[in-house]
């Protein structure tokens, strides 16, 4: 029986990506750097780079403290799956897009947030099923 946590690296993946990610993609000329944008448009930009690093601390502290169980990998997955759940949310919104004209795609952003998820998904999934074998 394994007992190295599979799962919680998986999900230490995703937590990683949620942490990093958003300062990869928006620290540029289309988003923190873009003229067009007004001041209320960048600090919201800001928001969400902050709140994916936010998230991915959090997970990752959740899922490795000292004796965090199941109550940790629940705590963690749900933290590294929120800032992707609320992407794809996004798009529910009146008026919303996920790019810019005259950005090409409809949703460029599900090559990441669809994997993300899925990964997170199979990662809590294992861990669970390690946690229940003792």
């Amino acid at each position: 029986m394994s007992r190295k946590p599979l799962g919680r690296a998986l999900i230490s993946l995703t937590s990683l990506l949620t942490a990093v990610g958003p300062y990869r993609a928006d620290w540029n000329e289309t988003h923190v750097y873009n003229p067009a944008w007004p001041p209320h448009a960048k600090f919201h930009n800001g928001q969400t780079m902050s709140l994916g690093l936010a998230l991915g601390v959090t997970s990752l502290w959740q899922l490795w403290r000292p004796a965090s169980g199941r109550a940790g990998l629940d705590a963690g997955a749900a933290l590294a799956s929120l800032y992707w759940v609320t992407q794809v949310s996004a798009l529910a919104y009146p008026g919303s897009r996920a790019v810019d004209p005259p950005g090409e795609g409809r949703f460029p952003q599900a090559k990441v947030a669809f994997p993300a998820l899925a990964v997170t998904a199979l990662g809590y999934v294992l861990e669970r099923r390690r946690l229940a074998r003792g």
